[in-house]
């Protein structure tokens, strides 16, 4: 039996390892500027007295560097560089017998690829069957393609079956028999053109299958450097840099100066103590809220300054909190054992008021959908709302009342809150399994981290814990340094990747420290009151923001040496803003 006729050749070939150099005449000129010395031929890598291996370090093998330099030529498109590597290394991309092989492939030569495939060197048999299942698999929906069905089922019977493997795959590929059209569900692109780029995919499985020293995998060169990127990046004690950062040409290392340590800006909106500060999810706005009875959102400008965007009137007694709809459109604030307000971002319109009648609203927040948000109440009950303010739910738990941190993981699957003065309790709402993280010392404040497995305690003796609460809760580092005595102090994850810890302190400062290792690594001076409250923008990992009882936010970023405009007394340069009221 001979392969599947095709009378059209599939569009894309294999180069083979022996190629025709006439129509290269013009690549010694090329080859000849390249050369910085003058001469036409490259000056060869230093190989530590071994022809075999390349490299300093003696650990790479020349062949298997040269056959990657030349897959990755070929899969970039520049094949005439791939064959001249080829023919003037003398290494071939494949062997002739595996060049043969993906040929026979991509022309539908079925007996052919089978008897080449025994011959390119395959030791493990399972491998073989199971090649040589995805061979006859191709030539079996071909047949049934080109209305050939009794072939298809000799092939079927005598052929595949016999492998002995993929036995549920033979039994749905017997009923194409009866109905060709469930060759679709298995997986078989179609009719006409299809069938070249079939073969090629066809070839993509076949090369994952086999062992890369017979076919080299895809785009190898760039995983391999990707990796080593990574790797440079991960060892990079200060990385707070976008991807865009890393480059090829040097090893990467970034300084501190990676990190906001410079007053860049001062926001003085705010008439009293500025208690609570967050980015929204985007990055665009800030959102802060004050002993003053405001709450302001700012936006951030192009250019990197803050505008105020609207000022938040209505309630009655102070601004604890914010937090922001997962969209950004919407914005929550929530008065000191008050009402909590929803404000429509783009107009500054308040939405709807949230109250407990005879009772008092101490935090609020949000349901991954957006739709539904969750309040703490005085009366130690979290109850659940629709944005037209029916109250859906209520949960009693042991909440205390001074906090107002209670938060749902994105997935909506975990509820995290206080149970008691020293334990937090997360609970899976779909299994309602209960797990305590247990401290020795008073809580004051959590935050959760970006991924939802790791959360941030502040605890009332100048420590801060983070925890894993992915599976069991467990204690991952120590951060300390700042102070704490009589006050909330609210912390953050921040930087690229969440590599950073901040948080505020009763010594006017803001404290950074490396999330890994829980070492202290910046302590930002410029406050003249304490600093309640930290936010990092979550897509700009050079920003960060601070709130104060000094009435101020500032806004830090990356240090830039200007001793012509150096303020001592602002740890740098910084523009005050009034803002303009809308």
């Amino acid at each position: 039996m001979g392969g599947v006729e095709d009378n059209e050749p599939p569009s894309k070939r294999v180069k083979a390892s022996s190629i025709d150099l006439e129509s290269l005449s013009n690549t010694s000129s090329v080859l000849g500027y390249i050369n910085p010395l003058g001469g036409q031929m490259a000056r060869p890598l230093p190989s530590q007295g071994r022809e075999d291996v390349i490299g300093s370090k003696g650990v790479i093998k020349k062949v298997e560097f040269v056959r990657i330099i030349t897959k990755a030529l070929y899969s970039l498109g520049y094949e005439r560089s791939g064959a001249v590597l080829e023919e003037e290394s003398g290494i071939p991309l494949h062997s002739s017998a595996v060049s043969l092989f993906q040929n026979q492939v991509l022309y539908g030569n079925w007996d052919g690829s089978m008897i080449t495939l025994h011959k390119i060197g395959l030791e493990d048999e399972n491998i073989l069957k199971s090649a040589s299942f995805l061979i006859l698999e191709q030539k079996f929906f071909e047949l049934l393609e080109n209305n050939k069905v009794m072939e298809a089922l000799q092939s079927l019977r005598n052929e595949i079956s016999p492998l002995g493997i993929n036995k549920k795959r033979v039994h749905k590929l017997s009923s194409c028999i009866i109905s060709p059209s469930q060759c679709i569900s298995l997986g078989f692109a179609g009719a006409g053109t299809e069938i070249s780029n079939s073969r090629m995919r066809l070839l993509d499985e076949l090369q994952k299958l086999l062992p890369p020293s017979i076919m080299i995998p895809e785009r190898r060169l760039e995983h391999l450097i990707e990796q080593a990127l990574n790797v440079q990046r991960e060892a990079c004690y200060f990385h707070n840099s976008v991807e865009g950062c890393l480059s090829l040409y040097t090893d990467h290392q970034c300084g501190k100066d990676q990190l906001p340590s410079q007053t860049t800006q001062i926001l003085q909106e705010h008439h009293d103590e500025v208690w609570y500060i967050q980015f929204s999810n985007q990055g665009k706005y800030l959102a802060s809220s004050s002993n003053d009875k405001s709450a302001i959102i700012w936006e951030v400008q192009e250019n990197g300054e803050f505008t105020l965007k609207h000022r938040l009137m209505g309630h009655q007694k102070p601004v604890l909190m914010v937090a922001w709809s997962p969209d950004d459109r919407r914005l929550l604030t929530c008065g000191l054992e008050e009402v909590v307000r929803c404000w429509d971002v783009h107009s500054g319109e308040c939405l709807h008021v949230y109250e407990k009648p005879g009772l008092g609203l101490i935090s609020c927040g949000w349901f991954p959908d957006g739709k539904q948000l969750f309040c703490g109440v005085t009366d130690k009950t979290i109850c659940f709302y629709d944005l037209a303010g029916k109250q859906l739910d209520s949960w009693k738990g042991q909440r205390i009342s001074k906090t107002s941190d209670v938060v749902v993981t994105k997935d909506g699957g975990r509820f995290i809150t206080l149970c008691r003065e020293t334990a937090i309790l997360v609970l899976d709402r779909g299994t309602k399994n209960e797990k305590l993280i247990e401290e020795d010392q008073t809580i004051t404040s959590f935050s959760l981290s970006k991924d939802d497995n790791f959360l941030l305690v502040n605890l009332i003796n100048q420590e801060i814990h983070m925890w894993s609460i992915k599976d069991e809760p467990k204690l991952v580092t120590r951060y300390k340094g700042h102070k704490r005595c009589r006050f909330l102090i609210r912390s953050c994850f921040g930087g690229f990747e969440q590599a950073f810890i901040a948080s505020g302190s009763e010594d006017s400062q803001v404290y950074i420290w490396h999330r890994g290792t829980g070492d202290l690594v910046e302590a930002l001076a410029g406050h003249s009151g304490t600093v309640n409250c930290v936010s990092w923008n979550p897509t700009n990992p050079h920003t960060l923001a601070s709130a104060s009882d000094d009435h101020t936010i500032r806004i830090w970023g990356l240090r830039k040496v200007d001793l012509k405009h150096k303020q001592s007394h602002s740890n740098g340069i910084f523009r005050h803003c009034n803002g303009n009221s809308k």
